[in-house]
């Protein structure tokens, strides 16, 4: 197995070429119907795309819709690298953390 580089770690146009790469893997799997597989992968694409913005952007306090998920609301109680942690508004009241890809 290559040693793999953390997200954190990648220049711009190398998190550019992965996104593209498990995307394409992602498209494989939907297409020969391995659901787990393809979730997966759409995870770890959010994942990359996340350390391609800029946390500082995304202010503790701020209502952010969630993006993929209409009329659902995410309140940030504090950021954590590229993780948003607080909790869905009109949801169950645990906190949780999402990738910031996923904010807009």
């Amino acid at each position: 197995m290559e040693n793999e580089k953390r997200y954190s770690q990648m220049t711009v146009a190398e998190l550019k070429a992965e996104i593209a790469q498990v995307k394409e893997r992602a498209r494989k799997a939907e297409q020969l119907g391995i659901v787990n597989e393809f979730a997966v992968l759409e995870r770890k694409a959010l994942m990359a795309k996340a350390y391609l913005l800029d946390p500082a952007d995304f202010k503790p306090g701020e209502i952010y819709a969630l993006d993929g998920d209409p009329g659902v609301y995410f309140k940030i109680d504090y950021m954590n690298g590229v993780f948003a942690w607080g909790y869905r508004l009109n949801g169950n009241g645990k906190q949780e953390a999402l990738p910031i890809s996923v904010l807009k």
